[in-house]
C-alpha cells in the first residue's frame, strides 16, 4: 500500500517559537503547572485541543469574504442552515457561538433539579452545563471502553443493558434525555457503532425518552462505521451520517471540530415547541436566531467546512495520522489507548506513571512532563478534570486517568508527529523521575481550566 499523503497543499504558514527546557521550566512554574495558563507563544507543538484550531481551506477563506453581516435574515445563515439540514435531516437549526452555548440553552430548558442526563460519556463542558442546571449527568460507557489498552472496534458505545436496567429500576419520567457523544471524546476518541445508536434509539422510543447526539466529530465517527461495521463498507459518508442522525430528536455541535471552523456551533431540533423556547433564550444570551452570536463570515465558513469534512480522502488521512502515532507509541511499550481514536492520542497516565497515586494527579503530572521535555501542550482527562469530593472532602477519582494529545485538523505534518512520538517515548523512559502534584487553588466548576497546582 502506498504512503497516504495529505490531501491538501500548504499555502500559508505561521512560525513556531522555539525555546529550551530551562525556559519551559520557568514558564511552567509561572503557570502553576497548568498548561491552560501558559502563553501560546511558549508552546512549540500545541495539542491542547482540536477545537477551533483547524486550518481552514481556501474555499472557507473565500466564503468568509462573501459573508453577509445583516443582523437578520442574512443569506449566509440560509446557506449554513441548509448545510446542517442536509446532514442531520432536522428542519430547525439554531446557530450559536460554540457548542457549549447550544448545550447551555438546551439544558437550561430541559434540565433542572431532579432531572438526569444519561450518556456514553459526557465531556467536561457538557457535564458542567447539566450540573449548572441542577440536574445530574450519568455515564454509561460499554465495558470495553473502560479498558484503555485492550482493543475493541467500538469502545465508545453506550451500555444499553445498563440503560435499560436503570430505566426499569428508576423509571423514565425524570430522564431529560439520553446523549450519545460521537466520537466518545472523554472515552479516548472512540467511535460508536450504528447498531448501538439504533438500539439506544429503540430503548428511548420504548420508554419515551428523547435521544440527542453530541455531534462534534460526526464525520470521523461515520468513517469508523464505514471501516469497521458490516453492511456499511459500500455506503457513502453522507448516507451513514444521515442514518446516524435519523435516530435522534436533536443534536448539538461545536463547529470548531468537524467543520474546520475557528468559532461556532448549532442546536438542531425536530420539536417545534422546544425550538421556540430555545430561540427565546438564544435571543437573550446569544443573538437573533439567524446569527446566534456569529458573524456572517463564520456561518459561511461552517457551511463549507461541514461539506469538506465528509471527503473520504481527508478522513482516510485523518484517521491514519492518529493510527500512525498510536502504533509508534505502542510499539515502544508506551501505555496508549487502543485502538487509535479519531481525533487524538490518549495516554493511559495511570499505567504510564504507576508510581504516582491518583490523588496526586498523574495525568496532570504527565501533561507537565511532556511540556517540559518537548514544548508539547496537551490536556489531562482524569481526576483533575472529572474528580469530585466526598462529604469528607476526599477525592473521588475519575474512572480513567488519561492524557489527550488532540491533533488539530490540517495543521501539523508527519515530522511534527514524529517529534511528538520521540518526546513521549523519552518521557516514558525517564518516567520514574516525574513527581505528583497538589491543587492549591481551584474553581467550583470546570476547575481544570484555571486551577493552580504545585509540584510535590
Amino acid at each position: 500500500m502506498k504512503t497516504i499523503i495529505e490531501p491538501f497543499r500548504i499555502k500559508s504558514v505561521e512560525p513556531i517559537h522555539f525555546n529550551d527546557e530551562k525556559y519551559r521550566s520557568q514558564a511552567l512554574s509561572e503557570a502553576y503547572y497548568n498548561t491552560f495558563l501558559l502563553h501560546s507563544d511558549d508552546v512549540m507543538i500545541d495539542l491542547l485541543t482540536d477545537s477551533g484550531t483547524s486550518a481552514m481551506s481556501s474555499a472557507q477563506w473565500a466564503g468568509i469574504m462573501i459573508g453577509d453581516e445583516s443582523y437578520a435574515g442574512s443569506p449566509s445563515f440560509y446557506r449554513f442552515e441548509k448545510s446542517v439540514q442536509d446532514i442531520t435531516g432536522m428542519e430547525i437549526v439554531i446557530p450559536t457561538h460554540q457548542g457549549r452555548a447550544a448545550e447551555k440553552i438546551l439544558f437550561s430548558i430541559t434540565g433542572g433539579k431532579g432531572k438526569v442526563f444519561i450518556s456514553n460519556t459526557l465531556f467536561d463542558t457538557t457535564r458542567a452545563n447539566i450540573e449548572f442546571s441542577g440536574a445530574e449527568g450519568i455515564d454509561m460507557v460499554c465495558e470495553e471502553g473502560k479498558k484503555p489498552t485492550i482493543p475493541a472496534p467500538f469502545k465508545g458505545n453506550l451500555d444499553t443493558t445498563a440503560l435499560r436496567n436503570y430505566i426499569e429500576q428508576n423509571g423514565s419520567d425524570h430522564i431529560a434525555m439520553v446523549i450519545i457523544t460521537v466520537t466518545n471524546n472523554s472515552g479516548g476518541g472512540q467511535p460508536v457503532s450504528m447498531a448501538n445508536i439504533r438500539e439506544t434509539h429503540q430503548i428511548c422510543k420504548e420508554y419515551n425518552v428523547p435521544l440527542y447526539i453530541d455531534a462534534c466529530r460526526f464525520s470521523e465517527n461515520a468513517y469508523f462505521i464505514k471501516l469497521r461495521e458490516k453492511g456499511y463498507e459500500n455506503k457513502s459518508i453522507i448516507e451513514i451520517v444521515n442514518e446516524m442522525f435519523s435516530y435522534a430528536q436533536g443534536a448539538t455541535m461545536s463547529a470548531k471540530k468537524d467543520a474546520f471552523a475557528n468559532i461556532g456551533g448549532f442546536l438542531a431540533l425536530r420539536n417545534k415547541d422546544l425550538a421556540t423556547k430555545c430561540r427565546n433564550l438564544l435571543i437573550i444570551t446569544e443573538g437573533f436566531p439567524t446569527y446566534g452570536g456569529l458573524a456572517g463570515r463564520d456561518l459561511e465558513a461552517i457551511a463549507i467546512g461541514l461539506k469538506e469534512v465528509m471527503d473520504e480522502h481527508y478522513l482516510q488521512y485523518r484517521i491514519r495520522s492518529i493510527e500512525y502515532i498510536t502504533q509508534k507509541l505502542s510499539d515502544a511499550g508506551v501505555p496508549v489507548m487502543l485502538p487509535a481514536g479519531g481525533h487524538a492520542v490518549y495516554l493511559d497516565a495511570k499505567q504510564f506513571l504507576s508510581h504516582i497515586p491518583v490523588e496526586q494527579y498523574p495525568g496532570q503530572a504527565l501533561v507537565c512532563a511532556l511540556y517540559l521535555k518537548g514544548g508539547i501542550r496537551c490536556v489531562e482527562i482524569g481526576s483533575l478534570m472529572f474528580g469530585k469530593y466526598d462529604v469528607k472532602h476526599q477525592l473521588v477519582p475519575a474512572s480513567l486517568e488519561l492524557v489527550r494529545l488532540a491533533i488539530p485538523r490540517r495543521v501539523y505534518t508527519q515530522s511534527h508527529i514524529d517529534y511528538v512520538s520521540e518526546v513521549i517515548i523519552e518521557v516514558y523512559n525517564d518516567r520514574h523521575q516525574i513527581k505528583g502534584l497538589e491543587i492549591i487553588e481551584e474553581a467550583p466548576i470546570l476547575r481544570h481550566f484555571t486551577a493552580k497546582l504545585r509540584q510535590l
